[in-house]
């Protein structure tokens, strides 16, 4: 029963983040703000984030999981309801501060505790559940947030969203959700040093292959518009095609609670990565809608079955007492993926050609599947 309240709590969370990014940057384009002003927006979502995950898992780590979950629910209200307050671009820049650090403190530490909820051969089961919440709140929240934006205009949008996390709020502050106490809690050992966890061999693949995770996901998510124009396609036939790789992402997340009781985690992890090489160095051929729609949901069955399984690695090979540590190593190399990649691959590209970075990150891919592969036999 917690297992699936948290997935409730995590997709109106999740909802809200996604959503508010939207809202975002929507209604600084309707104040007249400038690209850059948007995209400067959009990097505050990662900033902090990628500066103070470690921190956040630490603290989990050493008091628990309620109170960092608490304040980070409360942390996304309180960006989301700026705007209202403060009508304005200048409010926009302390929301996107706000929901980003907020939903990383709240998600950071979920997925710390997920990996506690029931037996070690469960895990994988588990963090399948959590990412298929992920995947529908990917979809109810700009959705919701757009309906918002039309009917009621775009302040009001951010009230609905302010809304989401509060069944939340109310639960862990009257503590009425049973939560999984962490090995961890209360107890101190000597100095903790991010290095210690990196020079562990197995930890250190699992944090590769995030990162290669990251930077596939990126790639389909900033190329794919770009490729897409440069061969003459519509903008609705480009969401077509992303609506392609949003759809396998979640077909293939309903499945994996099935697939991990038959396939162990290091095989799949090869195969995702495999399969995601191979699309990417087909990418660049495709001249035609119907073979873009194709690879793109093959390349969301390899990538959405990816994550799952890297949290479940994670939490079987890390040390005792360090899982809220690791869990937010990963995502401190998730959100510079997410700031850096979109703007390398842009540079990239105007140098050396869009297929040639595709086949660049194809390879880097095949690398990571062969990685696997050998830890999978070793």
């Amino acid at each position: 029963m917690t297992l699936y309240v948290l997935i409730l709590f995590s997709v109106l969370n999740h909802s809200a983040y996604v959503g508010s990014r939207v809202a975002v940057s929507l209604f600084a384009i309707h104040l007249g703000a400038s690209p850059l002003v948007v995209g400067t927006l959009m990097s505050l979502y990662g900033v902090l984030p990628m500066l103070f995950s470690v921190s956040v898992g630490r603290l989990s780590d050493r008091i628990g999981p309620r109170p960092p979950m608490l304040v980070g629910s409360i942390l996304v209200v309180t960006g989301a309801l700026m705007p209202i307050a403060f009508p304005g671009v200048k409010a926009l820049y302390f929301a996107a501060a706000l929901i980003g650090t907020g939903f990383m403190t709240f998600q950071v530490t979920m997925q710390n505790i997920v990996g506690f909820i029931g037996k070690p051969e469960n895990r994988p089961a588990n963090f399948s559940m959590v990412a298929v919440g992920f995947s529908v709140s990917a979809f109810v929240g700009p959705m919701l947030t757009g309906l918002a934006i039309d009917g009621f205009g775009h302040v009001q949008a951010f009230l609905v969203l302010a809304l989401l996390p509060v069944a939340t709020i109310v639960a862990l502050a009257a503590n009425k959700l049973p939560l999984p106490r962490l090995p961890s809690v209360g107890k101190r050992t000597g100095e903790r040093r991010v290095a210690d966890l990196l020079s562990h061999r197995d930890l250190r693949r699992v944090f590769i292959i995030s990162g290669m995770q990251a930077m596939a996901w990126e790639l389909f998510t900033f190329m794919t518009p770009v490729y897409g124009a440069s061969i003459g396609l519509s903008a609705s036939m480009i969401g077509v095609i992303m609506g392609c790789f949003a759809a396998a992402t979640f077909s293939i997340r309903m499945a994996l609670p099935y697939l991990a009781r038959r396939v162990t985690a290091w095989r799949m992890l090869s195969f995702a990565l495999l399969m995601a090489g191979v699309v990417f160095s087909l990418f660049p051929l495709a001249k035609s809608a119907v073979p873009l729609m194709v690879l793109a949901f093959l390349l969301g069955i390899g990538l959405g079955s990816a994550q799952p399984m890297v949290m479940a690695l994670l939490h079987d090979v890390v040390p005792e007492g360090r899982t809220g540590e690791a869990v937010g190593i990963r995502s401190t190399v998730i959100t510079t993926g997410q700031t850096v990649m979109p703007l390398l691959y842009g540079a990239l590209g105007s140098v050396i050609g869009f297929p040639l970075v595709f086949w660049a990150v194809a390879a880097a891919l095949a690398l990571g599947s062969q990685a696997a592969r050998r830890r999978r036999k070793s």
